[in-house]
């Protein structure tokens, strides 16, 4: 059986990579970053306008009612272009989280929201996935939520937040009692650190769902990263073709040619990897937290030779902020680190798989 995109999962590829290199160039990215924007309203509003926020909702709550293969598809197309949008929170896994675990009033309240793009979710999910600091975690009682959640993605302006207790038990809540920016090497995503003092929050019914998110955010995680990696790599191939030495373009110099081929032989398999991930997650439930993990931590790795590796390919003028690599570096970064780095996440497959004591 061969594995390959359906055409109208191409379609929505192609219209997704030319609807974001006019919404979101360098050049926006760049005011983005350097600014004190928290959030990118014209980046979403385009996106929502091809009814990306709905993406994985249910028809009948006004999504597309579509899987993970075409979320990842979503994030591959924004990590190419390292866009600041919510999509991770808003449009993956606070949808998933509702339609896993909620209530029929609860869906119905948030879902056709966050469908249109009315409403923007949060999600503080990293201290029961990736473990917590000494003074981090959330503790839940009866309707109320006290404690500290590191690394909250996609919190800035949020309507809905989905909070992960240390237990693993996820909560609906509506604020925090304070919010703040943490300090990230990747300035087109903003983590926060959110506190809850007695916060009133809306427990969801299962508490098996925090592993179905995980999984789906790794898968994300890891899509993201080979969408940055493939524009780094190209990037790198363009270079070599136009910058010349010693009267040769540098792409012509065996040892440029091997830089650029190890990073591609590096490239592909990966991308079957992530692919095959996400299918497993919508059609091989049984497989899909092995695949999530081995996707992220090994996404995780070659992330971080193809961002070293194009940096040194383009020399001197790679560590500048004239071609804007680093954000294309720093995003591979944080994608590497964000709810577990790949030692943790290979520790975890291993005591899956019974190979860890």
């Amino acid at each position: 059986m061969r594995f390959a995109l359906s055409e109208d999962q191409t379609l929505l590829q192609d219209s997704l990579n030319r609807t974001l290199a006019d919404l979101s160039p360098l050049d926006r990215v760049r005011k983005f970053a350097d600014g004190n924007e928290c959030s990118a309203p014209d980046i979403w509003a385009g996106l929502s306008e091809l009814g990306l926020p709905g993406l994985m909702i249910a028809e009948e709550h006004g999504g597309l009612g579509l899987g993970l293969v075409e979320a990842m598809l979503a994030a591959e197309a924004l990590g190419r272009v390292v866009a600041p949008t919510p999509f991770l929170g808003s449009s993956v896994l606070a949808p998933l989280a509702l339609q896993l675990a909620g209530t029929a009033e609860q869906k119905a309240g948030w879902l056709p929201k966050l469908a249109a793009g009315e409403a923007i979710a949060g999600v503080a999910i990293s201290e029961p996935i990736a473990g917590a600091r000494e003074d981090a975690g959330v503790t839940a009682a009866n309707g109320r939520l006290n404690g500290k959640a590191l690394f909250a993605l996609d919190t800035s302006g949020a309507d809905l937040l989905i909070v992960a207790d240390r237990r693993g038990g996820l909560h609906l809540a509506q604020v925090a009692e304070t919010a703040e920016l943490m300090g990230s090497i990747d300035a087109t995503r903003r983590i926060a650190e959110l506190t809850f003092k007695d916060t009133p929050a809306e427990a969801l019914a299962s508490n098996q769902a925090i592993d179905r998110l995980r999984d789906a955010a790794w898968v994300m995680l890891a899509a993201d990263t080979l969408g940055a990696c493939q524009t780094m790599l190209d990037k790198a191939v363009e270079y070599a073709k136009e910058r010349k030495q010693f009267g040769r373009t540098i792409g012509s110099f065996q040892a440029v040619k091997h830089l650029c081929a190890e990073m591609a032989a590096e490239l592909e398999p990966a991308r079957a990897l992530v692919w095959y991930a996400a299918y497993a997650f919508d059609h091989a439930p049984d497989e899909a937290p092995l695949m999530a993990a081995h996707a992220k931590a090994h996404t995780s790795e070659i992330g971080r030779f193809i961002a070293r590796t194009a940096t040194e390919v383009h020399g001197g003028i790679g560590m500048t902020d004239l071609l804007g690599l680093h954000y294309w570096f720093k995003r591979i970064g944080q994608n590497r680190q964000l709810l577990g780095g790949p030692e943790k996440v290979r520790e975890w497959a291993a005591r899956l798989q019974g190979l860890a004591a």
